[in-house]
């Protein structure tokens, strides 16, 4: 069973409009609503490829209780989230039909409390039990400690379990510290991670700070990855466009799936590249274009070379 945490959970909203223009009024062309958060749309992401998927975190009110009857009808998602006393938050997107582009309107999470903190810790321990790889994704929620990913990571090692993070900030900063197996920043995260804007640089500077291996999210130039077997490029065969939101998710999907696989980093990488490509090309962060991913998946080009033992 693969595992996902998103303890900042949300109902994500994603309004087409014909045109977006600050101050103006829009007439909205679609309303889509759907459970959000990373590690969610990372766990529907795992499920259409056709693995079993266990999700957890926290969900609180009438929010909340929308982002669990949405799972519901899920194939392949088990639904292992936390009840807390303060409502799930939303996350709207506007898509603007004209450019391509999406606006993101994220609200904050629900506060926590010390108790929902420890109860959720003990929780994901029994988790950990039945799970054979994990992702730990995204934000934290007011009242959850900066250090909690350090901690679920310190977690998961002690029980054999494989742990991929995906966040960004102070968290990721300590998380790296705590030696996850992989870490999968953007190339923003990475540079406020390390300082540095030249990629293969900065992908070096996290290896050092703790990371096993990283793979770095370069938007449409692909995806670069260091890891102890060897350094690669992962380059997609052309620019897609589309909304871009969820495209991370799945890159943190295609990786921990191919893990799951026993796959080499090589395939891994063409799996996520692939994906991250497709997922462009989806109306929603969550899902993707399936015959758009098997068409890309045969295109996508990977360089780099093996280490030597």
């Amino acid at each position: 069973m693969l595992l996902t945490v998103t303890l900042n959970t949300a109902l994500d909203i994603t309004y087409r409009v014909r045109s977006l223009r600050p101050h103006g009024s829009h007439r909205v062309a679609e309303v889509i609503e759907r459970p959000g958060g990373k590690g969610l749309n990372v766990g529907r992401v795992l499920a259409a490829l056709g693995h079993e998927v266990t999700v957890t975190g926290f969900v609180g009110g009438p929010t909340g209780r929308e982002v669990r009857e949405r799972l519901t009808g899920t194939a392949g998602v088990v639904d292992a989230l936390l009840p807390v006393a303060a409502p799930t938050r939303r996350t709207i997107g506007v898509v603007d039909e004209l450019t391509g582009d999406t606006t993101q309107f994220n609200e904050p999470g629900p506060p926590i409390t010390p108790h929902e903190w420890a109860a959720f810790q003990r929780h994901y321990e029994d988790l950990l039990t039945s799970a054979s790889a994990l992702a730990l994704c995204g934000s934290l929620p007011p009242g959850v400690p900066v250090g909690a990913y350090a901690g679920l990571i310190r977690a998961a090692r002690a029980a054999g379990v494989p742990v991929l993070l995906d966040t960004s900030g102070e968290p990721l900063r300590r998380g790296v510290a705590a030696r996850p197996d992989i870490v999968k920043p953007n190339a923003d995260e990475l540079a406020e991670l390390t300082g540095s804007h030249e990629p293969l640089r900065a992908v070096q500077d996290a290896r050092r700070r703790g990371a096993h291996a990283v793979v770095a999210s370069l938007g449409a130039k692909g995806l670069l990855a260091v890891t102890p077997e060897g350094r690669w490029r992962a380059t997609p065969p052309a620019r897609v466009h589309g909304n871009p939101t969820g495209a991370g998710d799945s890159v943190v999907a295609g990786i921990l799936s191919a893990l799951a696989e026993g796959l080499p980093w090589q395939d891994r990488l063409t799996r996520a590249t692939a994906l991250a490509a497709a997922t462009v090309l989806a109306p929603v962060a969550g899902e993707f274009d399936r015959e758009a991913y098997e068409e890309l998946r045969g295109r996508v080009t990977v360089t780099g070379e093996v280490s030597a033992a």
